[in-house]
């Protein structure tokens, strides 16, 4: 089967804010637990089980595209697949999340974090790439963890709601927060070169608990990790987009270590998060997750909102502020998709 042209795919003209015939939408969380087909063919045990199959994964990453005639796919995988990978002891817990059994709290724990070999470590990884890029007739988005957000979880052992385990690493010990951040990064750069090189068109590095931070904090102990994710992928000339949440008063920041695009969760109004962030950056976003469940007339609404407040403009993907919740009915998105691809596009 040959590779489809992605030349003239909206997605990646409008992360570069450049003109495109429809306007792009994609939903993070795609298939999560809210299609009936992915709930048949998921089965039973952690998801990281289900990513290391790459034809239940490429299957996965398909099914939202067939159903809702989406811009783009996300890889099915999991901001812990590295880590896990290497070994550092990290699983899924239904119901709960990345759960660690022994978390990082000293200097001797960085010996836990080699450096991530993807032929050797995420083969399945890459073979699913490669599936989906000789199938997908839209580009498909590589992602990794931002290395803070995997560090609250290495650190905190579990999802947390107050992240004073690593909050306290990181001020109180510099040299180790450093060099944790550090490895880290050079794990999410091996992870996104390799699937990037497999074929993937775009990616999305999830800051996903950046919001928990002050701007000082991170300006000082997140951003310099992050730029060097983005330095290290930039010469793949593929597009970049940042996504955290509670992150409306660092957008800036999260433009400023090299995203094309930053994604906009649904609690900052577009229009605003535009003067937040310089002119050469798209944003992503920013329709609330929990309106589609209040059914088609109050999401059409919500929808047409997002679309005044960004009036027009080239660099814009639709989207959700974050990802499609587990009861949400997928009649409603795919209503959704084709109504806004009736929408005119940007024109400035």
């Amino acid at each position: 089967m040959p590779v489809p042209d992605l030349t003239e795919s909206p997605f990646l003209a409008a992360c570069r804010s450049l003109p495109h015939d429809r306007i792009p939408v994609w939903f993070m969380r795609q298939a999560g637990r809210s299609l009936p087909e992915y709930r048949a063919v998921r089965g039973t045990g952690s998801i990281l089980q289900a990513i290391a199959q790459p034809d239940l994964a490429t299957e996965i990453t398909l099914q939202p595209v067939r159903r809702y005639g989406t811009d783009a796919a996300i890889l099915y995988s999991d901001i812990v697949t590295p880590v896990h990978a290497i070994g550092f002891g990290v699983d899924i817990v239904p119901g709960v999340g990345p759960v660690v059994e022994h978390p990082f709290r000293t200097t001797a724990d960085l010996d836990r974090l080699r450096p991530l070999d993807p032929e050797a470590d995420t083969p399945y990884v890459l073979a699913t790439v490669r599936n989906l890029v000789a199938e997908l007739p839209v580009p498909l988005i590589a992602f990794a963890g931002a290395p803070f957000t995997v560090a609250s979880y290495l650190v905190e052992g579990r999802p947390s709601r107050t992240y004073t385990n690593v909050k306290t690493l990181m001020l109180t010990d510099e040299p180790l927060w450093f060099a944790l951040m550090d490895r880290l990064a050079d794990l999410a750069i091996a992870s996104l070169r390799s699937q990037v090189e497999a074929g993937a068109s775009a990616i999305q590095l999830f800051d996903s608990w950046a919001g928990a931070l002050a701007p000082a904090h991170y300006e000082r102990y997140v951003a310099p990790a992050s730029r060097k994710v983005f330095d290290g992928v930039c010469d793949l000339n593929v597009p970049l987009i940042h996504f955290g949440v509670h992150t409306g008063e660092l957008l800036g920041a999260m433009a400023d270590v090299g995203a094309d695009m930053v994604g906009v969760d649904w609690r900052t109004p577009l229009d605003v998060a535009r003067t937040r962030v310089p002119d050469r950056c798209a944003l992503q976003g920013n329709l609330d997750p929990a309106v589609v469940i209040a059914g088609w007339e109050p999401t059409r609404e919500a929808a047409a909102d997002v679309l005044r407040r960004n009036a027009g403009h080239l660099g814009h993907v639709f989207n959700l502020g974050h990802g499609v919740l587990p009861e949400t009915d997928p009649g409603v998105l795919e209503q959704l998709v084709a109504w806004l691809h009736e929408q005119p596009t940007g024109t400035r």
